[in-house]
């Protein structure tokens, strides 16, 4: 069932209607949340159960390319370790590299990269 308490007042009749007449959705929505669980908790354990009941809904291909990768996934759940501050520092140089486009040459770019740290 959904959860109904996350969901404004308006949508409860409709999402209760759509789980009655759709119940893949249903299913779907709850492998969706227990992968949002199992990566917030970083819960290893879990792996094998999620993808065992991704299997059964319109999420199998996405679980099946996890599945290809699946010692990144576990070592995400597993290790306490992020790459999120680096990808953050490449995200901003790359946004900076867009905005000065045609605009100057390497010099006027590292000094706006030197300036926006």
């Amino acid at each position: 069932m959904w959860v109904l308490l996350q969901q404004p007042f308006e949508a409860r009749e409709y999402l209760q209607e759509l789980s009655r007449r759709y119940p893949e959705i249903t299913a779907c929505a709850e492998v969706a949340r227990e992968f949002t669980r199992m990566i917030r908790e970083r819960d290893a354990q879990a792996w094998q159960n999620w993808l065992n009941a991704a299997k059964t809904t319109a999420l199998e291909r996405f679980a099946s390319s996890l599945r290809r990768d699946e010692a990144a996934v576990l070592a995400a759940l597993q290790l306490p370790w992020s790459n999120g501050q680096v990808e953050g520092q490449v995200h901003r140089l790359k946004l900076i590299k867009r905005q000065m486009y045609g605009r100057a040459k390497v010099d006027l770019l590292r000094l706006r990269v030197v300036l926006a740290a």
